[in-house]
């Protein structure tokens, strides 16, 4: 395959300009608090922008698309549970974080319950979470740079995660800030433009293709298409039909014509079948095979409601249990500007979900071959140059990846950031230099676990991040904001329990060593496991009722008195033991504390 100039000019363009923002951020830090936190004075809008930038990763920008390419209906979940998961965190613990002082969670978990041992459990959750959520962000990193390369999908995973490691080391909080605020906007674009003129080109269309969608029928090829296998698959054929295949098919080699009649059927990696126009598509196994059905909600799977109930409160909860989203808060001057930051990243969200979901429907026109092959993160990078041909697709085809690049680089800087604050903090002495050896392990750890991992989608990957998070986090920051009665051997056991049960039920799924209908129910555990997560947490804290801290009133009341009051703490319980002497200098003056 010959590389794509456009495509790869414009990945390099934002590598480029990622590093520069770093190295800019450098150049106007004035002391350690803008290394760390930005000085705690980044604005709403700004700090939204940010957020939005961080949060908007591989499974936003890749993973929704390719899911409502698959799946339909059932897919609109994903951007719903992404967007509403700041409701509840705007709801429930935006502003009290703020007030609380606490710049990590395990800060948050010591200053609540006066605990080291619980606040080593979070840093442990902490590393895990993140590195959860860094494994597709790599592996989107992957598949963007061998679409348009050719190159094996480790190259891509490796650039970004050099990429980001010398950025979050060069520059810190203030730099990623500038990065990911403009990251968002770049996004936006990116999905924007090419979701507008493919909307405008395929109006143009004859009336019998654009109602296609609504047809009971599965999708068809418009023109004779090759469809290369490269993992094995079982394939849902609706109605007979003839192809030419070059491979292992249902288990024998083919070479030519190939007749497959209703029902499943298996192509083996290696494989190449080749479909004349008008045919049918065949899907995986798994998925909606008439485009009637496609439309319904709770049309697949091997439970569908439950699955759809433990989808919605892993992303609802799993959102304010992210150890990279509630960092940046604290980077806001006070508990009213947190609260006004997430009313504005609700908004810079549910703009930008729309995009993807009508890049999902065109790539059910335009790319149904990718139902064939399984790679259907691969819709929004390949729909450009499918849906139209010449200069104009190329252009729009760069676009998009330039796009997809900064997803992955925007999100991963965030969480190896949050990564690396925690272990420098909780595992190093603290020093600025430690930080920074913490920045290449957090960085380098998830390589190895990327090319490990299966072929789940990239939205599923991360929502196994989210359900972690909402089975431990969320329960500690809502009780610990909202509950007198916490205890630290409660909230230890509510983390241990709830947050071991869901990696317990994860980690197979992300490795895939799982029968499919396991694979499939374990990879939603949230509804099971977060009631016990809370539950095991009020239990035990009841029953460890000695255990309250003395100072519960006091510390309740300063995360919930109004910010006018003074009450608020400014990371008084900071463990980062960095001083003037220790930051490297800087170019433009003496450092402050």
């Amino acid at each position: 395959m010959e590389p794509d100039l456009y495509a790869v000019s414009a990945i390099l363009a934002v590598g480029a300009l990622t590093i520069l923002f770093g190295i800019f951020g450098v150049r106007i830090h004035r002391s350690t608090s803008d290394f760390l936190r930005a000085s705690r004075s980044v604005g709403p809008r700004w700090n939204a922008a940010a957020i939005s930038g961080e949060y908007l990763s591989a499974a936003s920008f890749l993973g929704i698309a390719g899911l409502v390419l698959k799946d339909g209906a059932d897919a609109l979940w994903y951007p719903v549970g992404f967007t509403a998961g700041y409701l509840a965190l705007l709801l429930f613990v935006a502003a009290p974080l703020r007030r609380s002082g606490a710049y990590t969670l395990p800060d948050f978990a010591e200053a609540r319950l006066d605990s080291v041992r619980l606040r080593r459990v979070c840093t442990v959750m902490v590393i895990a979470i993140g590195w959860l959520y860094l494994v597709p962000q790599m592996q989107g990193a992957g598949l963007t740079l061998s679409t348009v390369t050719g190159y094996p999908l480790w190259v891509g995973a490796a650039v970004v995660s050099v990429i980001v490691i010398l950025n979050v080391v060069i520059g810190g909080m203030r730099s990623i800030t500038f990065v990911q605020a403009f990251q968002y906007w770049l996004k936006l674009t990116a999905l924007a433009v090419p979701v507008f003129v493919l909307l405008i080109y395929q109006a143009g269309e004859s009336a019998e293709f654009r109602s296609s969608l609504a047809a009971d029928a599965p999708p068809f090829f418009t023109t004779d298409t090759t469809v290369d296998i490269d993992t094995d698959v079982v394939l849902q054929v609706n109605s007979p039909m003839l192809l030419d295949a070059n491979g292992e098919v249902d288990g024998f080699p083919a070479d030519g014509p190939v007749y497959w009649a209703a029902g499943q059927h298996e192509a083996s990696a290696g494989a190449e079948l080749r479909f004349a126009a008008g045919s049918r598509v065949p899907v995986v196994v798994g998925s909606p095979v008439n485009n009637d059905s496609w439309l319904q909600p709770l049309s697949s799977g091997e439970a569908p409601l439950f699955e759809t109930y433990s989808l919605v409160v892993a992303l609802l909860l799993g959102t304010m249990g992210l150890p990279h989203v509630l960092a940046r808060f604290y980077a806001n001057p006070d508990g009213r500007a947190a609260r006004a930051t997430t009313f504005v990243v609700l908004a810079l969200l549910g703009l930008f979900y729309l995009f993807p979901t009508v890049a999902g429907l065109l790539a059910r026109l335009y790319v149904p071959q990718l139902l064939v092959n399984g790679k259907t993160d691969a819709a929004v990078l390949l729909l450009p140059g499918e849906a139209m041909s010449g200069l104009p697709s190329q252009l729009l085809g760069a676009v998009v990846a330039a796009g997809a690049f900064a997803a992955f680089l925007s999100t991963a800087s965030g969480l190896v950031l949050s990564i690396a604050g925690v272990l420098s903090t909780d595992a190093l002495p603290g020093r600025v230099r430690d930080f920074r050896t913490a920045t290449v392990v957090a960085g380098m750890v998830p390589l190895a676990f990327t090319l490990a991992a299966s072929q789940l989608d990239l939205a599923q990957s991360v929502a196994l991040a989210f359900a972690v998070a909402a089975s431990s986090f969320c329960p500690l920051l809502v009780l610990g904001i909202w509950w007198r009665g916490l205890t630290d051997t409660g909230a230890a056991a509510g983390l241990i329990v709830g947050g071991g049960l869901s990696f317990a039920a994860v980690l197979p799924v992300a490795l895939g060593v799982l029968a499919p209908p396991w694979q499939t129910l374990l990879a939603q555990p949230a509804a099971v496991t977060v009631p016990i997560a809370f539950l095991t947490m009020m239990i035990v804290s009841r029953a460890t009722s000695e255990r309250v801290p003395g100072d519960v009133a006091r510390i309740l009341l300063r995360m919930h008195a109004p910010d006018r009051l003074g009450m608020s703490r400014d990371g008084q319980v900071e463990r980062l033991a960095v001083t003037a002497a220790t930051l490297p200098r800087l170019k433009g003056g003496r450092h402050r504390r």
